[in-house]
């Protein structure tokens, strides 16, 4: 039986139990928090002076900080892609409306769309980006595409989320952090509270993964390792600004995550620490000889990116963005 037809057995195999895992790791539609819940309420009396001290607190924020959060939002609200590629894992049938893994990726993206809505009424409201041309940047985004080195294998690409979504978590609550340091204690719990649905999302991707390596250990091995060592590619890694085919966005926008501490390098090796750990990959037996070697590469991994990542110097300069105007550089 080819690789192809394996995994969508194991995909169809693991069908049964994707309605209670959605139990499990997402919240109903009426419990959960919405968008409004943290802006203005633009039908009350109050709306004016509440956007007035969003605005007011906003001035305390430096240059870079606007940076990072414009460009988690990008990440955010480019979610179309996200969701129209895992549609076309397979395994993942949407043309059939009972499709447990479709219906999945679409309750996935519901909560999901919530977080670019939120950060892009309150960078609306700050009073403190150009927001066309963050718009533009972001259609630039989706319209441009991208390709994260998964293909529509069901493995590799759930080895991406995994990592995908402690990564988003890691740098929305840092920014969560600042913002409280700062006195926004709005944005604060705003942000705090996006990164606990991509903690929740980060467990129910790790679970299916775990389910994999319980029927499938050597092929996900095999996964894991093609992953690591083609290095995961971030959403926005296409990031441009308008009017630049060719662009260094994406690594200006990395490098100032890194300078202020958002996400780093260090950041990285942690999160495939923490899957390694998760999945106990060093406990996985009936593998083969090629994924005992992957395994091994894996073991070794962390240690080597440890030392690549103490020799990046980021420059000390911040970059100039069109998102963000320059007069509020502090």
């Amino acid at each position: 039986m080819s690789l192809k037809n394996v995994r969508l057995e194991v995909m169809k195999f693991l069908e049964k139990d994707v309605e209670s895992l959605i139990e499990k790791y997402l919240i109903p539609i009426e419990k959960i928090w919405q968008p409004t819940d943290f802006l203005p309420n633009s039908e009350g009396t109050t709306f004016f002076e509440e956007v007035q001290e969003i605005r007011e607190l906003s001035k305390e924020l430096p240059y870079d900080f606007w940076v990072v959060l414009v460009g988690d939002m990008i990440t955010e609200e480019a979610l179309p892609t996200y969701e129209s590629w895992l549609m076309d894992v397979e395994g993942v049938d949407q043309t059939d409306g009972e499709n447990p893994w479709a219906k999945w990726v679409r309750h996935w993206t519901g909560e999901e769309n919530r977080h670019g809505d939120v950060l892009n009424k309150y960078l609306y409201l700050s009073g403190r980006v150009n927001m066309r041309e963050i718009e533009k940047t972001t259609q630039y985004l989706i319209a441009d595409g991208f390709d994260i080195g998964t293909d529509r294998d069901p493995y590799k690409n759930f080895v991406y989320t995994s990592f995908q979504e402690l990564a988003t978590y890691i740098s929305h609550n840092r920014v969560a952090k600042i913002a409280k340091e700062k006195g926004n204690k709005q944005l604060a719990k705003m942000c705090k509270i996006i990164s606990g649905d991509e903690m929740r999302h980060h467990h129910a991707y790790s679970e299916f993964v775990e389910r994999i390596f319980k029927v499938d250990p050597s092929q996900m091995m095999m996964a894991f390792h093609y992953m690591m060592k083609q290095k995961i590619t971030m959403p926005a890694h296409f990031l441009r600004e308008s009017g630049n085919k060719i662009s260094t966005a994406f690594e200006e926008f990395s490098n100032t995550a890194q300078r202020i501490g958002v996400y780093t390098s260090n950041d990285y090796v942690e999160i495939l620490e923490k899957l390694i750990a998760r999945w106990e990959i060093d406990k996985i037996t009936n593998l083969t000889d090629e994924a005992e070697k992957a395994r091994d590469y894996l073991m070794k991994l962390p240690g080597r990116m440890y030392r690549l990542a103490d020799r990046i110097k980021i420059p000390e300069n911040s970059f100039q963005f069109k998102w963000v105007e320059p007069a509020i550089i502090k």
